[in-house]
């Protein structure tokens, strides 16, 4: 059984494929999850674009078929 592995997006790549693999991960829309992270980021007083970073540098990249 193979389950679904959380990766950075190739296709649905703006910056560094964080927010387009989130969003391949739970079935959303990109954009939606791109909202959702400004939205978070400025009510966090930007934590979020440390946690981008973070995620940029530990999830794996989306493997090429």
């Amino acid at each position: 059984m193979e389950g679904k592995r959380l990766t950075r997006s190739l296709k649905d790549k703006m910056i560094g494929g964080v927010c387009g693999g989130i969003a391949n991960y739970l079935g959303w829309d990109p954009t939606l999850v791109r909202v959702a992270y400004v939205l978070l980021s400025v009510f966090t007083v930007f934590a979020g674009v440390l946690v981008y970073l973070i995620l940029w540098l530990v999830m794996p990249q989306e493997a090429t078929v």
